[in-house]
């Protein structure tokens, strides 16, 4: 009778342990932190500058991962950001850009016209992530925890709250200015909480102020994710919750002033500062080892090319839209048809192919044309054929980037590859902006540092990619990775 009654009750224990017990070992709070345009060497170049509890302590606490590059072209926010959090590249997860074609139309990466705004009634509202194809962190911790853990998103931008929450999120919050405050969709809720009403009396900002180009811009950031783990008690339930937060503020700014310029400076010295604070909150919540924090960025960016000729180093800029014409025209006068180029994003350019097709072209041909064409352009590397590249006469390294970043539903039919320090980008002659789109380090290049549960101080510079970040949180949580996750969990982190 002992025997059978012991045998009962280590049963009850086992079954409780699988069924809900949390046993396992996780930390309270997981947060993924992602810095718009952030290079990865702005760690080092404004280490001195930095307070002690901010972003120095990252470097100097946490565990950082020195070469990470992002593995597909092109480096864009959207991407980025959706490839941090599902380990995945375009070609798998369908965000392809901040805007691309969609069955020849324009389709602008998170919109979804099944929804509403909440908290706005202006078409910034009108988002969701259902144009991104695979499963992120947040949704597989989720699916692991049988959606008792809660994964929330905030980001002045919209596609920077939406991608990374993923699509169980139980909310994502984005900035809209025409209405000066925090706004969501029905896809999440129909009606804002309370205590983001009031969030947002306290905090709105006049309509039609761009928030993104200011320092404040972080400040706000910081202080809706603060308000997010107060009102949603994150972090104090039996399962492990989740909050993404993205800095945009950094972006914006240093499209329109630079890499080098004060003004992005000042947005990184706030940016340390609200850190340092944020960190010292999540200390005193959870204990410096409660919770798991990493940060990284969706792109690097790229120093002004009249900056760079000053200092005699070769640069330039270059615009496809100066070749869309002229492309257009040369068309028409071999086939008779226009405007057989239908758009152009950053380095991409998509052919009509409805028009190819009435007209019975061929379009392997109508591609080689625009080739052609764009080679003589002296500062153009390459000009490919994506659907082909895996055959093409190019290093590796750019095949491998140009095959990761191709969705065949989404992607424009040619990239052109520019010379090093060659920008899609035109600029005019002064020593202000930036841009983003490449394959060169300069874009690729970001910074990935973790710190708080199970994180050693250290290093390594062994190569590691964007699509390592989320197999490595997902070791470390003892959950599976996304669904289209192609990356590989950091040994020396999760060790």
């Amino acid at each position: 009778m002992k025997k059978t009654f012991f045998t009962l009750l280590m049963v009850a224990l086992s079954l409780s342990s699988a069924w809900g017990g949390n046993r396992i070992e996780r930390p309270k709070l997981v947060v993924g932190l992602v810095v718009d345009q952030m290079r990865w060497d702005y760690l080092y170049y404004y280490y001195e500058d930095f307070c002690e509890g901010g972003l120095k302590r990252l470097v100097d606490e946490g565990f950082s991962c020195e070469n990470t590059m992002i593995n597909y072209i092109p480096t864009i926010t959207a991407i980025g950001h959706t490839s941090i959090y599902t380990g995945s590249v375009p070609a798998l997860h369908g965000i392809a850009g901040n805007n691309f074609m969609e069955k020849g139309k324009d389709v602008y990466c998170c919109s979804d016209s099944t929804v509403k705004g909440v908290g706005t009634n202006s078409k910034a509202g009108k988002m969701s992530p259902r144009n991104n194809k695979a499963t992120t962190i947040g949704d597989e911790l989720r699916l692991a925890t049988n959606f008792k853990s809660r994964v929330f998103g905030v980001a002045l931008k919209d596609r920077a709250a939406i991608f990374p929450a993923g699509h169980s999120a139980n909310a994502a919050y984005w900035y809209d200015n025409s209405v000066g405050h925090f706004v969501t969709s029905t896809y999440y809720m129909e009606q804002l909480p309370k205590w983001v009403e009031q969030f947002n009396k306290q905090n709105a900002t006049k309509p039609k102020e761009d928030q993104k180009m200011k320092p404040e811009g972080v400040s706000i950031t910081f202080k809706m994710a603060e308000a997010v783990l107060q009102n949603e008690q994150l972090g104090k339930g039996d399962y492990p919750d989740m909050l993404t937060i993205s800095v945009s503020s950094t972006d914006a700014i240093a499209h329109s002033y630079g890499t080098r310029s004060e003004e992005t400076k000042a947005a990184y010295m706030t940016l340390d500062k609200e850190l340092a604070k944020f960190l010292s909150l999540l200390d005193a919540q959870y204990g410096k080892d409660g919770y798991l924090l990493f940060l990284s960025a969706d792109h690097g960016g790229a120093h002004n090319p009249n900056y760079l000729k000053s200092h005699k180093i070769y640069a330039n800029g270059w615009a496809a839209s100066d070749y869309v014409k002229s492309i257009n025209a040369k068309l028409q006068d071999k086939y008779g048809v226009e405007k057989l180029v239908l758009a152009h994003y950053g380095d991409f350019f998509y052919l009509d192919h409805a028009k190819i097709e009435r007209a019975n072209l061929n379009i392997d041909e109508v591609k080689q044309v625009v080739i052609n064409e764009l080679l003589q352009e002296d500062d153009l590397l390459y000009v490919v054929d994506c659907a082909k590249a895996s055959t093409a006469t190019i290093p590796q390294i750019i095949r491998e980037r140009i095959i990761n970043g191709y969705n065949r539903l989404r992607s424009g039919d040619i990239i052109a590859i520019p010379r090093s320090e060659m920008f899609s980008w035109k600029f005019k002659d002064d020593y202000t902006g930036t841009t983003h789109c490449e394959w060169n380090p300069y874009d690729a290049h970001i910074p990935l540092v973790f710190l708080g549960w199970k994180i050693k101080h250290g290093s390594t510079s062994l190569p590691t990619r964007i699509v390592d970040i989320a197999p490595t949180v997902c070791a470390m949580l003892h959950i599976q990775m996304p669904n289209s996750c192609i990356g590989d969990a950091i040994l020396p982190v999760v060790q």
